[in-house]
């Protein structure tokens, strides 16, 4: 920290003024021929005369008029004072300023030739800025962390791009194979045209998801989530997503259970929870077991709902339980399994429960994984 000069400059200032108002009066009374000693005479000394014997003449005496001279020796000091102060207090800031930019360019260029080079911070800063280079280093470790971050997201999401765009080939090839056949043999069985209507039909229906997942990958990138909450009753809105994920579950022989209150009355946005209840859920049927139950739960904690996902698949190490959450993050890396997606749909989840002061969760022990999630029940509602 810099010590404070205000003194030292408080009385160099105040010397100069003294040395250049007694200059400048003394200039003054010169040039204009003791017109200053006039003024002083006039208004500031009283007047006496008495008779010279020796000159035989009458003789004038000025005696300066106490009273009147203290009078002004305290306007003139107090005159003095005041432009001192204010002298002072422009010098004090344009001092100040000039150590501020001297400060700010000195640290400028050690931070910048901390963050190009590879030497650490200690080597750079001096000992005096010694509290700079413990900031500059955490600072420096955590733009680390979020390149090497970034460049992990961004190598997933490329990895990801490429198997999803040589996995469009397959299910298109087929589509176009089979509806060529259709097309060139009109009198093709009947049961055999079937057939392959129905390998198409499958066949597109892998392209849609395929594709949908594209614009999943755009859109996270591209699209800010916007809340519009309202209040809504959350065991109806769980209700509704069961029965419209009731034919996938069924597809992977699984059944789903809701348990919930009869009416559970909360504050948000019903559209984007929804989001995030379809996309927990759809993951917990892809990585279930057959001829299992998925329950989901919902509870009332005091000002807070808790919505909980519980599936019977394989455990997930410990380890991987923060990854689900991340970008671009699959649990299986073979990308010609049905299961999961872009390793996004947890990622949007965790996004949008932010923006509610929610949380989710994940643990995994003995076959079975349960997320929960946790919400105000009356979010912003003032």
């Amino acid at each position: 920290m810099l010590k404070s000069k205000i003194p030292w400059r408080f009385i160099t200032i105040f010397a100069l003024v003294v040395v250049l108002c007694l200059g400048c009066a003394i200039v003054f009374d010169d040039v204009f021929n003791g017109m200053l000693v006039d003024w002083f005479e006039k208004n500031y000394s009283v007047m006496s005369t008495h008779y010279d014997e020796n000159t035989q003449r009458q003789v004038t005496i000025y005696r300066p008029d106490w009273s009147k001279v203290k009078e002004l020796f305290f306007f003139a000091t107090a005159s003095i004072l005041l432009i001192i102060g204010i002298l002072t207090l422009f010098a004090t800031k344009i001092y100040a300023s000039f150590i501020v930019k001297r400060r700010l360019k000195i640290f400028s260029a050690l931070i910048h030739q901390y963050i190009i080079s590879d030497k650490d911070a200690a080597e750079v800063f001096p000992e005096k800025y010694d509290y700079l280079a413990i900031e500059m280093r955490e600072v420096k470790e955590t733009l680390k962390n979020h390149e090497k971050r970034l460049q992990e997201e961004t190598a997933k999401k490329n990895d990801l791009i490429t198997y999803l765009a040589h996995d469009l080939k397959t299910p298109l090839t087929s589509v176009i194979g089979f509806l060529s056949l259709l097309r060139e043999a009109p009198d093709m069985p009947a049961n055999i045209r079937e057939k392959y209507i129905n390998v198409a039909f499958q066949k597109a229906l892998r392209l849609e998801r395929l594709i949908n997942e594209f614009f999943d990958i755009t859109r996270f990138n591209l699209q800010q989530v916007h809340m519009n909450a309202e209040t809504f009753d959350l065991s109806y809105l769980l209700m509704q997503l069961t029965d419209e994920l009731l034919p996938l579950a069924h597809k992977h022989n699984n059944q789903l259970q809701l348990d919930k209150p009869e009416e559970l009355i909360m504050f948000g946005d019903a559209e984007n929870l929804a989001r995030v209840f379809t996309n927990v859920l759809k993951n917990a049927i892809a990585y279930s077991y057959s001829d299992t139950d998925i329950l989901i739960k919902a509870r009332q904690l005091d000002e807070h709902v808790q919505i909980s996902f519980i599936n019977h698949g394989p455990t997930i190490p410990s380890d991987k339980l923060p990854l689900l959450f991340e970008k671009f993050y699959r649990l299986d890396s073979a990308r010609s399994t049905e299961t999961g997606g872009a390793g996004l749909g947890l990622a949007i989840a965790k996004e949008i429960l932010t923006l509610h002061s929610g949380t989710i969760t994940a643990e995994s022990n003995d076959h079975i994984t349960q997320f929960t999630i946790t919400l105000p029940a009356n979010l912003n509602k003032n």
